[in-house]
């Protein structure tokens, strides 16, 4: 997983972009997305999930980026167990 932050200098506001690489990504991405707020946005490429997230605070920002690899953490568990065959 790749995390970046930084700060939008003509809004103010603080960015983070999230990477991660799966076998099923577009099945991981869908899985995350009832959870994804206005804040987010998410594009799938192959086995890559990029996330973009802006926030006006930057403890906000990390509150969004917990929860969000939190959910990945999980849908990927859930994903992985239900498509294991042995």
């Amino acid at each position: 997983m790749t995390r970046t932050s930084e700060t939008n200098s003509e809004s103010g506001a603080r960015t983070a972009r999230v990477e991660t690489t799966h076998e099923e990504a577009a099945l991981v991405a869908a899985a995350l997305a009832p959870d994804d707020t206005d804040s987010m946005t998410t594009d799938v490429d192959d086995n890559r999930i990029v996330t973009d997230i802006e926030r006006e605070t930057t403890g906000g920002l990390q509150a969004t980026v917990d929860d969000y690899v939190v959910n990945l953490t999980v849908a990927e568990a859930v994903i992985d167990a239900a498509t294991d065959t042995t």
